[in-house]
């Protein structure tokens, strides 16, 4: 080789810049001062054609393709005080085009010739990788908004569920919320058993009292009744003002019989839980007339379903067994519960009942029999007596009374039967 050739600069610098002649990055070298010496064919693309880049600086270069004046003073600085860079993403404009590069570059050495001690570096297009990156962060955020929406939405719909639960009977609300189906013409026949109850003279009672003492007492009373309905497993149909309608056998039944017998345990514990209600609106509350509730209950055939408009629909039951139901409520003693031939027959060999005089009732043909449960009076279940311990569970402060209650019914029946027992032993004498 011609040793003239070997010593010419620029011919070393080309073989030194030979490799990255045909690199798919922009490749460039620069002397120490950060002039420009040579570039590849994707350097110079960068600047159009026409513009000569060799000679210029290499960091008015990078100013004149859109890079931040930060950018190329943070460049500069590291450069010198490293001798080495690496700027991740730097963004430039080629033909109002916005297009992002990591820039990378080193200070080269050489012990043979100071020709070739400069700056050698390139520019790696990131575009695609970055625009990549934005989407899928788009994406990511997206999803996110999507998320969080949802997870609002499902917080309202569970409020608003948790509100709507209280505006039904937990079974009406299971079969609504659990149904695969849309419909609501769904209507079926059923054989159930009904209840219904009112306060006497609420009428009267409502038109007396402070509007807030009136809402305090009958919540109470409701919640007290829907506690009871709840814990036998009625359905609550509905309040009626003051009135109550509540069904056993739909959408659940444990058979004819034992929805009936539930029905009269559960009016049974609602007119001893009166019994205690009674006692407060005449003591504590000032009401002299008390609270006496009347109870009817009947079990019959009964159509069961969705009842209302296109607007708005009640799950609900419908027919004569309802009507009775009703009818028995409204001539029944206060503090007392009727049921119909149908629910004595029924229940007969588990309580007692004593038939009433045959009465005409509006709607219905022939006169109906009521019966009378008979040992409403015994407010304490006899089978407590039998024991030797009673177990008392205290839930709240307000039980006290309640339990003090029990305590003395429990004496005069202790009482009573002990004095039956010895007069029965002296007659033997």
């Amino acid at each position: 080789m011609d040793i003239a050739k070997i010593l010419d600069f620029d011919f070393l610098r080309r073989i030194s810049f030979f490799n990255f002649e045909n690199a798919i990055t922009a490749a460039f070298y620069a002397d120490q001062n950060l002039n420009l010496l040579n570039a590849n064919k994707n350097f110079e693309s960068l600047f159009g054609k026409g513009i000569e880049t060799k000679s210029q600086n290499l960091l008015t270069l990078l100013a004149n393709l859109g890079v931040e004046q930060k950018t190329i003073t943070d460049f500069r600085t590291t450069l010198d005080k490293d001798g080495k860079v690496l700027i991740p993403q730097i963004k430039i404009k080629i033909n109002n085009e916005v297009r992002y590069f990591s820039l990378l570059s080193t200070k080269t050495k050489s012990t043979i010739t100071d020709s070739l001690n400069g700056v050698q570096g390139q520019l790696i297009d990131r575009t695609a990788e970055t625009i990549l990156k934005e989407e899928n962060e788009k994406l990511i955020n997206l999803n996110q908004e999507a998320y969080d929406s949802l997870k609002d939405k499902n917080t309202k719909l569970e409020k608003i569920s948790n509100r709507l639960a209280k505006y039904l009977s937990p079974q009406i609300y299971k079969n609504i919320f659990e149904a695969e189906s849309e419909q609501t013409n769904d209507y079926k026949r059923k054989k159930i058993t009904v209840f219904f109850s009112d306060i006497k003279g609420f009428t009267d009672l409502s038109d007396s009292l402070d509007p807030d003492l009136l809402a305090e007492l009958i919540n109470a009373y409701l919640s007290a009744m829907t506690d009871i309905a709840l814990k036998y497993g009625g359905t609550i149909d509905k309040f009626i003002g003051d009135a109550i309608l509540v069904f056993f056998g739909d959408p659940e039944s444990d058979g004819l019989k034992e929805d009936a017998s539930k029905c009269l345990s559960m009016a049974i514990a609602m007119q001893n839980k009166v019994a205690e209600l009674d006692r407060n609106w005449r003591e504590d509350r000032g009401i002299t007339e008390g609270l006496q509730v009347r109870m009817g209950i009947s079990t019959g055939y009964c159509t069961v379903g969705n009842f209302g408009s296109v607007q708005r629909v009640d799950y609900t039951v419908l027919g004569s067994t309802v009507n009775l139901a009703s009818r028995l409520e409204s001539i029944c003693q206060p503090k007392k519960i009727l049921v119909a031939p149908e629910t004595k027959t029924l229940l007969d060999k588990d309580f007692k009942f004593k038939a009433q005089e045959a009465i005409e009732l509006k709607g219905f043909n022939k006169p109906v029999v009521p019966f009378q449960y008979v040992d409403l009076e015994k407010t304490t279940s006899p089978k407590i007596l039998e024991g030797d311990v009673l177990d008392i569970i205290l839930k709240q402060p307000e039980d006290i009374e309640n339990i003090l209650y029990e305590l003395k019914s429990l004496q005069k029946d202790y009482e009573k039967k002990f004095f039956q027992t010895m007069s029965h032993k002296k007659n033997k004498k």
